[in-house]
């Protein structure tokens, strides 16, 4: 598999992911590769649940396939890509938290019995 390229994002964001489908290879400067580059800075700028729903969204606007072309295109993986095809579906209340209660990293600082 091909290593992952990036493109530098100045604006201090989320890396902007390059593309690695054929077309994209074949014809960089091409129509769909500027398609595929904007898509990428748009997803770049989002916060993860955006980021979901958007690729949910798209995947399930080109049908069968989708998952494995918008997860070629995003670099975001095929799970996520599907769990925003899900939460399009059935989405959870939004209580202004972005990731479900529970979710994430552990934290940082561990209370300790005791003290």
């Amino acid at each position: 598999m091909a290593t992952e390229k990036r493109l530098p994002n100045p604006k201090g964001q989320r890396p902007v992911h390059a593309c690695a489908c054929p077309t994209c290879r074949q014809h960089p400067k091409g129509p769909l590769a500027r398609e595929h580059r904007v898509l990428n800075r748009l997803l770049a700028a989002s916060d993860e649940r955006m980021r979901r729903l958007l690729v949910g969204f798209l995947a399930r606007q080109h049908g069968r396939g989708g998952v494995a072309l918008l997860a070629r295109i995003t670099g975001l993986d095929r799970n996520t890509v599907a769990r925003g095809q899900g939460e399009l579906r059935h989405p959870f209340p939004s209580s202004g938290r972005i990731r479900r209660p529970g979710a994430g990293p552990p934290p940082v600082e561990k209370k300790v019995p005791g003290f």
